[in-house]
């Protein structure tokens, strides 16, 4: 069994459903129609939630949650905390109507459907996985390094580990008839079309290696014991573990299974390495997601003198467990060891604290480093990129000191 996933406690196996053995299995719900997207509220597009100035920055469609607000929360991250990346509006999904369709020339016959009680009554097995926008940190190419990127401003907030509970993606396939001629996969959104400098480029879409989708995929239907809110894909998502967030497609409508390379604009345009150095047409699709950190502190901090602080922060890896995080006031000449504390999963992050004792009043800038068991080690600098992906270095975190 794959280490990620754990069969739910409250699993009543096959052609069972868990009403039947008094369980609390999502209902099924019929909201609204189709793929009505919400009103346009508070001035805040198609984001369903609230969202407190303390809690999130909101940038367009989408909102960055502040690290200061998971001060003193527990390992996950609640539902109402959870960051928002929309590429056009929440949907809302009839989930008694819709169905999730697999077809293609990888399947031994014609579309397979699977209704969203058909989910319910699957072997349910569940994960505990951050899911990150490729995006993450993307301001810090601008900030820390001096380097012109274009798209959403992140600093660090696009980020957020869950519980996600459903059925794997490779017992969806065994079902559907996959043949060992499949090669690709391409999960779609039911999310509004995507237009970008006035081309459409249709529903969120993109490829996925037959290869990952058998090892730990998971189509999710909750979110932390409960089912999915509409802003966070509601009835059913793509969970693609260590992956950047664009994999874990939202409002999951259907998937093509391919005896072909796929290939889609968020493959072949977006979310992928564009600049100096690199292939006209790009580097290959972004995948596995680097070594991050942050503190769970406001920006800037502002924190008193002459005394002893406890600050907290969180480091993950798409490559596997940290193992180590260690933290500076000097701007990386000198580095000591925080204390790494709680729960540890494979595609989750790590919690730590560090006692800080600032050396003056003033302003100073904390830096965190995390490292993983691959060996990766987060980098004084990122590789440089005009579309601002992949932000792993070192953050220096501004701190004032009265």
């Amino acid at each position: 069994m794959n280490p990620l996933f754990t069969p739910a406690k409250d699993d009543p196996g096959p052609g069972r459903t868990a009403a039947a053995e008094g369980g609390t299995r999502p209902r099924v719900t019929t909201t609204t129609d189709g793929t009505t997207p919400l009103p346009v509220a508070g001035g805040r597009p198609g984001i369903r939630k609230s969202l407190p100035p303390g809690t999130f920055a909101v940038h367009g469609t989408n909102a960055e949650t502040r690290w200061e607000a998971l001060r003193g929360e527990d390992y996950l991250t609640p539902e109402h905390l959870f960051f928002v990346r929309n590429h056009t509006t929440t949907p809302l999904i009839d989930a008694a109507t819709r169905r999730l369709t697999l077809w293609g020339t990888g399947l031994r016959a014609g579309p397979v459907a699977f209704t969203y009680r058909d989910l319910l009554e699957m072997p349910a097995e569940t994960a505990t996985a951050f899911i990150e926008c490729a995006g993450n940190g993307r301001r810090f190419y601008g900030e820390q390094q001096n380097q012109k990127v274009s798209g959403t401003r992140w600093r660090l907030g696009a980020v957020g580990v869950a519980c996600w509970r459903g059925v794997r993606l490779a017992a969806l396939l065994e079902r559907a008839g996959m043949t060992a001629a499949a090669v690709a996969l391409m999960p779609r959104g039911l999310d509004a079309e995507y237009v970008e400098g006035g081309e459409n480029l249709g529903r969120v879409r993109r490829p996925l290696p037959v290869a990952k989708a058998l090892d730990d995929v998971l189509v999710a239907y909750e979110m932390n014991g409960r089912p999915l809110p509409p802003d966070h894909g509601h009835p059913a998502r793509l969970v693609v573990p260590g992956w950047v967030g664009v994999a874990s497609i939202k409002w999951l409508g259907d998937i093509e299974v391919s005896a072909e390379p796929l290939e889609s604009p968020w493959s072949t345009r977006l979310y992928r390495m564009h600049g100096p150095g690199l292939p006209p047409g790009g580097g290959p699709p972004l995948t596995r997601i680097g070594v991050k950190s942050a503190f769970e502190l406001t920006w800037p901090a502002r924190l008193e003198a002459g005394r002893e602080h406890l600050l907290h922060g969180r480091s993950w890896s798409g490559n596997g467990q940290v193992v180590r995080v260690d933290v500076s006031d000097d701007e990386g000449v000198s580095w000591r060891p925080a204390r790494l504390h709680g729960e540890r999963h494979p595609s989750g992050w790590v919690r730590w604290t560090f006692a800080w004792t600032p050396p003056s009043a003033g302003n100073h800038r904390l830096l965190a480093r995390a490292a993983d068991e691959t060996g990766a080690v987060q980098p004084v600098r990122a590789a440089y990129n005009a579309l601002g992906y992949g932000f792993d270095a070192v953050a220096r975190h501004p701190v004032v000191v009265a």
